[in-house]
């Protein structure tokens, strides 16, 4: 069976590459020719092309059994993949997006993954829609390695609001497993999966699950969010770019826990725990900094 891979040198990308290969799959990366492709297995072909170009994803498709989409629905190529996938042939897809589609905040994205996942749902492919909470699991994370890095240097965390909105954070490895095995079984096909870590948490559990693991004494800092927000969108206004973005900040002070009970269900998906998680992290994050690497 021949697997096209949409986002396979993103950080969730290459996770998957080596489980499709592993579940007996053929696998071709679809890939910008600046994409870094140091994280995936040696013995993957590549097709150079960009996401925005469905002529050149409709060749890319041709031929293959099975198209896995990793890369972000949120840029608004979402629909012209589904297009191309029609166009080549392809019936199996599975496509991963986000539980943000959920947020109540007025985020810009959200009417791009809104139609993204319209487009998908209306394809008439055998679809399979992921949807993971936020993915952390290795310094290529974005979220969970700024924490680790942050209470590795320093005994305070400046938390905006209680810190006691709910957050359900997703081994990567796990999404990766989720992405396979969702294609191994019928009853996912035609249905949207949330994908979650194994319990909801309070943002301050996060930070101190993180602090013990990493064997430091923490004190939290809560600072009004209001103010907090006012200030960096005066800052974004600006073009200046911060280390996080007001909406991040909102994003904190709501409720990001969903239930995964579908996919525990329809194709056994079982993600480990945020503590055992947060320990691999710190471990790679270690092994790297021994190595000479920047974390």
């Amino acid at each position: 069976m021949k697997a096209l891979l949409i986002g396979g040198t993103g950080f969730t990308g290459s996770y998957v590459a080596p489980r499709l290969q592993a579940a007996g799959y053929d696998v071709t990366c679809f890939v910008r020719p600046t994409s870094d492709r140091r994280h995936l297995p040696p013995n993957i072909r590549f097709i150079e092309g960009d996401n925005a170009d469905v002529p050149r994803l409709t060749e890319a498709m041709r031929g293959q059994d099975v198209l896995v989409c990793v890369a972000s629905i949120g840029f608004g190529h979402g629909p012209g993949i589904v297009q191309a996938a029609r166009a080549a042939g392809i019936r199996r897809a599975v496509f991963v997006g986000t539980t943000a589609i959920f947020t109540t905040l007025a985020a810009k994205t959200k009417s791009v993954r809104a139609e993204a996942e319209k487009a998908i749902a209306e394809s008439g492919l055998d679809w399979t829609l992921i949807r993971p909470t936020m993915i952390y699991g290795s310094p290529r994370d974005r979220n969970m390695i700024r924490l680790i890095r942050h209470l590795q240097r320093w005994p305070f965390v400046t938390v905006a609001g209680s810190g006691e909105h709910l957050q359900q954070p997703v081994f990567v490895d796990d999404v990766a497993a989720a992405v396979v095995d969702a294609l191994r079984f019928d009853a996912t096909i035609g249905r949207a999966y949330n994908i979650s870590g194994a319990a909801p948490l309070t943002f301050n559990e996060v930070i101190g699950t993180v602090a013990r693991v990493l064997g430091r004494r923490v004190r939290r800092i809560h600072i009004p969010v209001a103010p907090v927000v006012a200030m960096m969108r005066a800052v974004e206004r600006t073009g200046l770019k911060l280390p996080f973005k007001s909406e991040q900040i909102l994003r904190l002070n709501e409720n990001k826990s969903f239930s995964h009970d579908e996919a525990a269900r329809d194709f056994g998906f079982r993600p480990r725990s945020f503590e055992e998680g947060i320990r691999l992290e710190i471990e790679s994050a270690r092994h790297d900094s021994s190595d000479g690497r920047s974390v």
